[in-house]
């Protein structure tokens, strides 16, 4: 393969090839588990709520609102949701009373679980396919992608498992 000159990638064209396949790959992720979710009655974003409960055990409401980025009537939903369906607990908070603590049930482990190997599963062969050195600039391309005001936090978060 002939050496490319530096920057190529830095051209316009190759930019939107990377938005569009930045989108498809979304589609396609999401499109891994939408069949489960729905044989379940469950969304997309019971799925993310449900995700970062189970990595955080125990993390309040409030954090959960901060990851999600959605409105506190839309996690209050979600939240309801996943309690009735028995795939949630709430606790109320040690130092702070007024503060609800998130954690899963068994039945949550299981479902997160499931549906977080299906997730798995593709990048896993993503990034066998790939190699380690693609999958690190492959991290540090998400990573740049992040708003410079998140990046930190988010960063931070991962780092907490």
């Amino acid at each position: 393969m002939k050496a490319q000159a530096p920057f190529l990638y830095l051209r316009e064209e190759e930019l939107t090839d990377g938005i569009e396949l930045f989108f498809f790959a979304g589609r396609s992720m999401a499109d891994a588990m939408a069949k489960r979710l729905a044989e379940l009655g469950l969304g997309q974003a019971d799925y993310r709520a449900m995700h970062f409960v189970a990595r955080h055990p125990g993390m309040p409401v409030s954090d959960l609102l901060s990851i999600l980025g959605i409105t506190k009537q839309s996690l209050s939903r979600v939240v309801r949701g996943l309690t009735t369906g028995g795939y949630l607990v709430q606790s109320m908070g040690v130092s702070d009373r007024r503060q609800r603590l998130l954690r899963l049930t068994a039945k949550g482990q299981a479902v997160e679980g499931e549906l977080s190997a299906l997730q798995r599963a593709r990048f896993a062969k993503a990034y066998r396919e790939a190699g380690p050195e693609a999958v690190a600039g492959f991290r540090q391309v998400l990573g740049g992608l992040l708003a410079d005001t998140e990046r930190a936090g988010v960063l931070r978060l991962i780092a907490k498992r």
